[in-house]
């Protein structure tokens, strides 16, 4: 087994942040693709919150642990990577609020405003979950969330980047990955991004150059996928 091994969903961008990171970070890795698989013994064995992306390593006190943003954290601790998660104190928290907000803030409104179109369930005591919902009512809630991410959108370009290229300041941290990753989910509603987000995207991709790129490709295939059926 490689020193590190990825079991991923080849379209989510929760899974795609941790695959950009590897890559970025040039550690030696093995991906397996668990579509479908999730629920076989095995994997509940070691993932029993059954999300992804999962890493397994040996120096894990289980083996194995989950959550996108603590795995980028985990790796980054054990082999130095300064570039990608600064060591000052200051600038790491910086970059904790940031992954922090998009996690705890962000991330709950684009699920609730583009898995409806990408096919992905929801959880339970949403609109979109709820048996008692119209068609109607979950098409308006869909919409009220994705009128809602301006907000949180507008602080991380006031506050996080605040004039600069990216949450790092001149080059991508892990907060960056994973605010670039998560906007791509936002192709499947064609959401009508801001001129600042389509900048910072870009400048996050070409910085990181086939690292981003090559994983990338998989979410963009599914998002292109899903809206050519709708």
């Amino acid at each position: 087994m490689a020193e590190h091994t990825l079991s991923i969903l080849t379209p989510s961008v929760n899974n795609l942040s941790a695959r950009i990171f590897v890559r970025a970070a040039g550690l030696e890795f093995e991906e397996l693709d668990v579509w479908g698989k999730k629920d076989e013994p095995q994997f509940v064995g070691k993932d029993p919150a059954l999300l992804t992306p999962m890493l397994e390593e040996k120096g894990l006190p289980k083996g194995s642990m989950w959550e996108s943003c603590a795995i980028m954290q985990y790796l980054c601790n054990k082999h130095g990577l300064d570039e990608l998660y600064p060591a000052d104190p200051a600038e790491r928290a910086m970059v904790d609020s940031a992954m922090f907000y998009l996690i705890g803030t962000f991330y709950p409104l684009v699920a609730r405003a583009t898995y409806p179109t990408l096919g992905f369930p929801q959880y339970a005591g949403e609109v979109a979950t709820s048996e008692a919902a119209d068609d109607a009512m979950k098409a308006k809630a869909a919409k009220d969330a994705e009128a809602a991410l301006a907000v949180p959108l507008e602080v991380y370009r006031e506050f996080f980047l605040d004039g600069q290229t990216f949450i790092g300041g001149d080059r991508p941290t892990i907060a960056d990955i994973r605010l670039a990753a998560t906007l791509e989910f936002l192709r499947a509603i064609d959401y009508d991004f801001p001129a600042w987000a389509e900048d910072y995207m870009q400048a996050v991709e070409s910085t990181l150059g086939e690292a981003y790129s090559e994983p990338a490709a998989d979410v963009r295939g599914y998002v292109a996928q899903v809206t050519a059926a709708t």
